[in-house]
């Protein structure tokens, strides 16, 4: 136990250090606590989460074959159009879309398909694409949070309870929508000068044709519906009983089909240095998981609470909130469902599940590892040059993560106290 998180500990530095690369210190993290026979390597294999890697993929491939057509370009344009270059409007519609979209789609899907909008956008009205860019993460974990099929701790939860899709809604979906206005009005106030629109850039926009800018009309033609037809089957995915990597890579290879791109050009648009870094992430967790360290954390919270159930959701919460931040809001949530079975007093108080979704949904923003959307997001802005520093992150998440988190309590406190 004890190497296993000293490795992870070990690994978050470097990463905040910025010195080397996050991929290749997961990697090596991932290396050691193999190698020393921390975690077996069949167990290894096992604590990699195949589905968040397959949704990842497929969605980075659709992407990919999609974006030579110039509909992103047309996206962008529009929505500069729509919002006149205003800068509040213009991070209100992306923040919005990116919330709605994360409660009824997933934040990861939904991360992957706004982030090339956004940069360019950012690109046409010439302002820093980082902020909006950071928004969207934000913002997505805390729409996610919302419906069951949203964040994957809901979908956890909801596997392991017999909570229906409306339960979610009726009582994580207030709180979700009360966050999402006070953090997108804090994060205006934050990112404000960042996001000044020169008058000139503002008319710019204005005066694009944004039917110029579809390049290869037939392409389209091939792949949008595609495109459109995965999204819309990623609502249905749970009652026909399929996963979403299932969806997102069958969208991908009947795209690849139809489309007249080579292989080779559309698997090299793939984030691959994203999806390593999320094995080596989910390696170091399994080890954590594994030698009973992840556990030990979530059984302290009963034993701290001492049965006092006001402290017990209390304590749910912010422990949540916390274990997401630091290990990945994923594994986190897995080893706390026994620990929730375990409190409730008769099994039927579900105020407790609503605690650990608000926690770890919530905590997932205060680090770039906090949750898989993050990654994802950083991913594809390093692609595009512009990286998310860890720290400058941590900046920004953490006072979001603690203002969602003590509007959280109060919500749980008002309803469930």
């Amino acid at each position: 136990m004890a190497l296993a998180i000293g490795v992870f500990v070990a690994v978050l530095l470097a990463i905040a250090s910025e010195r080397v690369d996050r991929t290749k210190v997961a990697l090596a993290g991932a290396a050691v606590v193999v190698l020393t026979q921390t975690i077996e390597q069949h167990v290894a294999i096992e604590a990699i989460d195949w589905n968040t890697l397959g949704l990842l993929a497929g969605m980075m491939l659709m992407v990919r074959l999609t974006e030579p057509t110039g509909v992103y370009t047309w996206l962008a344009i529009r929505a500069g159009q729509l919002s006149r270059g205003r800068p509040f409007a213009v991070l209100l519609a992306l923040a919005g879309t990116t919330a709605v979209l994360s409660a009824f789609l997933d934040n990861l899907t939904t991360v992957l398909l706004m982030v090339p909008i956004t940069f360019l956008l950012a690109d046409a009205l010439d302002i820093d694409p980082i902020p909006l860019v950071i928004v969207e993460i934000l913002v997505s974990n805390i729409g996610g949070t919302a419906t069951l099929i949203g964040d994957p701790p809901n979908i956890l939860i909801a596997g392991a309870t017999d909570l229906s899709f409306m339960a979610f809604i009726v009582n994580l979906a207030p709180i979700a929508a009360f966050s999402f206005v006070v953090v997108t009005a804090g994060l205006y106030l934050a990112f404000r000068r960042q996001l000044q629109v020169a008058p000139a850039a503002r008319r710019r926009v204005m005066e694009l044709d944004a039917r110029r800018s579809i390049e290869d009309m037939d392409e389209l033609k091939r792949t949008i519906p595609i495109l459109v037809g995965t999204i819309v089957l990623f609502f249905a995915h749970q009652a026909l009983h399929i996963e979403p990597a299932t969806v997102a890579m069958t969208g991908a290879t009947v795209m690849l089909f139809t489309s007249r791109q080579k292989l080779q050009d559309a698997l090299a648009g793939i984030e691959w240095p994203t999806l390593f870094f999320f094995i080596g992430l989910f390696v170091m967790v399994g080890a954590l998981e594994e030698t009973g360290a992840i556990a030990g954390a979530a059984d302290r919270i009963g034993a701290l609470t001492a049965g006092d159930r006001s402290a017990e959701l209390v304590g749910i919460l912010w422990a949540s909130a916390v274990g997401s931040a630091v290990v990945d809001n994923i594994p986190f949530t897995a080893a706390m469902i026994p620990v929730v079975e375990s409190l409730q007093a008769d099994g039927g108080d579900d105020a407790y599940w609503w605690a650990l979704a608000l926690g770890a949904c919530f905590g997932g923003n205060a680090t770039l590892i906090g949750a898989a959307a993050n990654v994802a997001a950083a991913g594809m802005a390093a692609r595009a040059g512009r990286p998310i520093g860890f720290v400058y992150f941590l900046r920004i998440g953490v006072p979001v993560t603690l203002v969602s988190v003590l509007l959280a309590s109060a919500y749980v406190a008002l309803r469930y106290l």
